[in-house]
């Protein structure tokens, strides 16, 4: 089995996964994002690279609040699908989340089997509190929108599952206060 590395993006690697992400955007499996939007979040990446230092896949941590965060932009190359890119990259994902406190991870995925293979469940809407929606309303961030079904994406732009998933909280996890 050839072999591949997660580490953390760095702006050198936005290009790559503008590449990378482009195809699922024109099957309208992911958001398109502009160049600007992928610059200002690029700390929030995963690279996989493989042995030579070719971007093979990527994926996304974005914390929503105290104790939610979602997966997002997971992508692999499709010369990489079936040996465990996509695998590896959603476990780091998840230590990310563990490490910095967060609990609950939620993604928006036409990949339904894939995130229940890795302990995610379908969700329907009121994963948080009104007081939470209200404070996640003011976001400009479209992801956001879409998890809260708001007005300006509706229906839900893609089609896709809601699914979550409750990590194991470790010493440095914050209590829960979702609804």
């Amino acid at each position: 089995m050839p072999s591949f590395t997660i580490r953390r993006a760095r702006v050198k690697d936005v290009p790559a996964i503008q590449s990378l992400i482009w195809p699922l955007v024109q099957q309208r499996i992911l958001l398109g994002k502009d160049s600007a939007v992928l610059y200002g979040a690029v700390q929030e990446f995963r690279i996989a690279e493989d042995d030579r230092g070719r971007v093979i896949g990527c994926g996304a941590l974005h914390v929503m609040w105290d104790d939610l965060a979602e997966v997002r932009t997971v992508a692999v190359d499709a010369e990489w699908r079936k040996q465990r890119v996509g695998h590896a990259l959603l476990q780091r994902l998840e230590e990310d989340a563990v490490e910095l406190g967060v609990n609950k991870l939620f993604c928006l995925t036409f990949e339904v089997p894939f995130f229940s293979g890795h302990g995610y469940s379908e969700v329907g809407e009121g994963l948080v509190g009104p007081d939470v929606v209200a404070e996640l309303a003011r976001s400009g961030d479209e992801g956001v929108a879409e998890f809260l079904d708001l007005a300006r994406v509706k229906p839900n732009t893609l089609g896709n599952t809601r699914m979550l998933k409750v990590l194991e909280s470790g010493p440095q996890a914050a209590p829960s206060r979702l609804g």
